[in-house]
């Protein structure tokens, strides 16, 4: 069961959601910032009803309990209760896609309705004439990976077909990601403040991406030696936990701050407003040195996981800069 809570739905309200989720079944995914998946197939056997009558009870019990009401998709995979959730057009109601009518449901929807393909890759489908999901089943997989890269290729050629091995893990996330730096001396704005601030960037996305997790946000505190601080948060243009992304708006945010000759004694970077990295779109991109530090970053990572954290400095992630 996939559920959407109405967007911009406060947190406390949000997390009430997930509790009358858990009500239902102990195996719930929180998605934040609005969205959930729960595992149906024990808690039909409890409750001894079928899934779209679960779902209709959920919606009730939120609507007269909470004042909240939901669009819940039902469905064998995470990938088709995720599309038939989206597909609802009211505020709220139940959509539930059983197990023989996966293919005759997905197969004429648009291609760009299938959950975890992105308006860039939808682009691309139709561009080689693939409109609708049952067409894009139909092509080969290989076909499909020369068209969007391997990786999402064979994802969004499975998911076409009703495929998505995915299980619900159960996991309640946190709203937001904080890293902190405190300076052992009163420090100017300046190459040390810059340091710490990569330092801390470096530090968050490794955070995000261990998590499975991607910001929508960041915020930036400055604490100043008179007890005084700055606070000021701007949105990511979508999505991430790219280094190179967090560093972009980090920076723009310190620029922000109009330090001249303020002394500080702290900062905190946090990422805000956190959803599941699944929640993504994988999008194609034509920029081949984006790709390859993406790529880098991922090598990096996974030095970092075996070696610890410290085995490969924030400098390494500082972009390339070419003499002119």
């Amino acid at each position: 069961m996939h559920v959407r809570c109405p967007d911009r739905l406060p947190e406390d309200a949000y997390r009430q959601v997930l509790e009358l989720l858990a009500g239902l079944s102990p195996v719930v995914q929180a998605l934040p910032p609005t969205a959930a998946l729960v595992e149906l197939k024990g808690a039909l056997r409890y409750h001894g009803t079928d899934a779209a009558h679960l779902a209709e009870i959920l919606r009730i019990r939120s609507i007269s309990r909470l004042g909240v009401d939901l669009r819940i998709g039902v469905g064998p995979t995470i990938t088709v209760a995720a599309t038939a959730s989206a597909q609802i057009t009211t505020p709220g109601g139940v959509l539930a896609v059983a197990p023989e009518q996966v293919a005759a449901w997905l197969g004429p929807l648009p291609v760009q309705a299938l959950h975890g393909i992105g308006p860039r890759q939808a682009a691309v489908l139709r561009d080689y004439g693939i409109h609708t999901v049952g067409l894009l089943a139909a092509v080969s997989p290989a076909t499909v990976q020369r068209l969007l890269g391997k990786k999402a290729g064979r994802l969004a050629a499975d998911r076409a077909r009703g495929i998505d091995p995915r299980p619900v893990v159960p996991r309640a996330l946190p709203a937001s990601a904080a890293v902190r730096h405190r300076f052992t001396h009163h420090t100017l704005d300046g190459a040390t403040v810059r340091a710490a601030l990569l330092d801390l960037v470096v530090q968050l996305g490794l955070q995000l991406r261990r998590r499975e997790q991607a910001a929508r946000a960041l915020t930036l505190t400055l604490a100043f030696v008179d007890g005084a601080s700055w606070e000021k948060t701007r949105r990511l243009p979508e999505p991430s936990a790219h280094d190179e992304d967090l560093r972009t708006l980090a920076y723009q945010l310190m620029d922000a701050a109009g330090l001249q000759r303020a002394r500080l004694t702290g900062l905190v970077l946090k990422g805000d407003d956190l959803i599941d990295a699944e929640q993504v779109a994988q999008q194609i991109s034509l920029d081949t040195a984006r790709e390859s530090r993406l790529v880098a970053e991922q090598a990096m990572d996974r030095i970092r996981n075996k070696f610890g954290a410290g085995s490969v400095g924030p400098a390494a992630v500082m972009p390339i800069r070419h003499a002119s």
